[in-house]
């Protein structure tokens, strides 16, 4: 069966659209496809989408299966000579090393402690190799990665409630900037942290909200925005 954009795939489904003796353009296969030879197949169950360049599976899961370049929250689990194991929910741990972080050196270490929340980069990310993390950008800026804040809320939720929030076309966090003041770091992985120095209700209003827009339509983010807001304003 060949099948295009917006349809619903099966694994073993051909994905014509995304084969690249039919494509001239240049394209990149996100989670949830494969390749055989010229041919596209799809891995898992779901929606084949389209962003830009890259073609994907949206299904609803929680298993993460790791993807060079995505940013992940994380929670050091062990640490084993210079290289810190980080739970990403992955099928195996993530590999940290102490130098993968801003100025790090064999003097100056990173001050990183089992049961942290971290929130790191995918370096290296193969069906054969374990997961590598960095705490730094290209150019050796950390930039918003690094250790989060121990006093903020951590929770998980679906891959395709993150997928959501973060679509550029979702207004769900915007409106919630609007009217609350909370610090913000969604994984790819399905894994978000939140602070909010104003207080703790402020962090578990926005948290709620997240969970609630999973099965909310997109016209009725607002809506649902203005409810969390009135309910605590009650609330003090």
């Amino acid at each position: 069966m060949e099948l295009s954009v917006g349809d619903v795939v099966m694994p073993g489904d051909r994905v014509k659209d995304v084969d690249s003796k039919d494509n001239q353009q240049k394209i990149i296969l996100g989670p949830g496809l494969r390749t055989d030879g010229e041919k596209v197949y799809a891995c898992k169950a779901g929606i084949l989408k389209k962003r830009m360049a890259v073609y994907y599976v949206d299904s609803h899961q929680k298993r993460y299966v790791p993807s060079q370049g995505e940013n992940v929250v994380g929670v050091v689990t062990q640490k084993a000579g210079d290289i810190f194991k980080v739970d990403i929910g992955a099928s195996e741990t993530a590999s940290l090393s102490y130098i993968a972080f801003e100025g790090a050196t064999k003097r100056n270490r990173p001050d990183v402690q089992v049961g942290d929340i971290v929130y790191a980069k995918l370096l290296v990310a193969s069906k054969d190799m374990e997961p590598e993390l960095v705490c730094v950008d290209s150019f050796g800026k950390k930039g918003k990665l690094g250790i989060l804040n121990p006093t903020g809320m951590y929770f998980t939720c679906s891959l395709n409630l993150v997928r959501k929030i973060l679509n550029k076309n979702c207004p769900l966090l915007r409106l919630l900037s609007e009217e609350l003041k909370y610090e913000l770091a969604v994984g790819m992985n399905g894994r978000i942290w939140i602070q909010s120095k104003a207080s703790v209700e402020n962090i578990v209003a926005v948290a709620n909200a997240i969970l609630a827009a999973e099965y909310t339509a997109p016209s009725d983010l607002q809506a649902l925005c203005v409810s969390v807001v009135k309910s605590l304003a009650q609330l003090k």
